[in-house]
């Protein structure tokens, strides 16, 4: 019988979305190594998965994202820190090519990864089928199959979940300012999101509106446009994203963006409603009913959902985010 006792070593780098969704695979490891270690390598920006779980026990951070040969003096003093670690098993998601001969160097036993070509095959234990038509917690599930017939089909946080208040909605209208710097528009305007909150208010609901400080204009504008009393402003007032976690849980529902916070709510399955524009909510979201898209129901754009897939940044049009305020409110009617 295999000895259960391992030293895990998973990587996957990305924003705190792509890390929430890689849980499901790291439980379903845990469930099947109980005794084991697991340790997570990742970028810096995402480190605050650690406050919504406890079966990560260590983390390694390598900053990938800096320019020129930073990126590389990232990955070798990451291999440096894995050397000294004596880890049995490395699962690592991305589909570079590059990725499988990092995982080689890194000298551990049994090595798992993305197919990518013969050198994968070659170099790694299980050079897996890379699937991405699928809703993504499913594709880096797929990773472990070999290793584990246990399966996770959710993300699972640790929060302390609070009462359900009665008739509410909480709002995170932001994305991440990285998406936006990179020229990825993924969410209406603004000034849509306040038209949101004044109707959800008229109509009686009791609003909650939440964000960080990457959500700061978009705030800054609902603040100045709706009157305070139409709605509870949290806005700041949670700490970390074990607090945002434990308020998006008191929501009988939940209204975001595509960002982090949705596979938050995912997570804690509050009926969520994401607004959806050039990303494709087949993948980013299970086809279990509790999580609604919101989507431009006249997009003109032939490639729609386009981004990642054929083209890296949004184009000028927009058509996918053709949804108005009325389009919003009537899917949380």
């Amino acid at each position: 019988m295999e000895e259960k006792r391992k030293n895990i070593l998973f990587i996957n780098f990305g924003g705190l979305g792509d890390e929430i969704l890689f849980l499901p695979a790291i439980i379903s490891v845990k469930k099947e190594f109980p005794d084991s270690k697991i340790t997570l390598a990742l970028e810096p920006r995402s480190k605050g998965i650690t406050a919504l779980t406890d079966i990560i026990d260590e983390t390694l951070c390598a900053d990938i994202k800096t320019k020129g040969l930073g990126k590389y003096f990232a990955l070798i003093k990451l291999l440096f820190k894995i050397w000294f670690k004596n880890f049995d098993i490395v699962v690592s998601s991305g589909g570079n090519k590059f990725i499988s001969l990092f995982l080689f160097l890194t000298f551990i036993k049994r090595k798992y990864g993305y197919n990518t070509g013969k050198l994968s095959e070659l170099l790694l234990t299980k050079a897996v089928s890379l699937y991405k038509n699928q809703y993504a917690a499913n594709m880096y599930h797929d990773l472990v199959r070999d290793i584990t017939g246990i399966n996770t089909e959710l993300p699972q946080i640790k929060i302390t979940k609070r009462d359900v208040v009665p008739n509410s909605v909480v709002i995170h209208p932001g994305v991440s300012l990285m998406s936006i710097r990179k020229g990825m528009v993924k969410t209406v305007p603004a000034v849509i999101w306040a038209e949101v909150v004044e109707k959800l208010s008229d109509m009686g609901k009791n609003v909650i509106l939440a964000g960080g400080p990457d959500d700061k204009d978009v705030i800054d504008v609902i603040t100045n446009t709706v009157s305070a009393e139409k709605y509870t402003n949290m806005y700041g007032k949670t700490k970390n994203l074990k607090e945002l976690a434990e308020l998006i849980s008191s929501a009988e529902k939940f209204l975001c963006s595509d960002s982090a916070p949705l596979h938050i709510g995912t997570a804690l399955e509050v009926p969520t409603y994401v607004v959806f524009g050039p990303t494709d909510d087949k993948k980013l979201i299970p086809q279990n009913g509790k999580v609604i898209p919101i989507k431009a129901e006249n997009c003109d754009c032939d490639i729609c959902p386009c981004l990642w897939e054929h083209r890296q940044t949004t184009c000028e049009k927009l058509s996918c985010l053709n949804i108005t305020a009325e389009d919003i409110v009537k899917k949380l009617s």
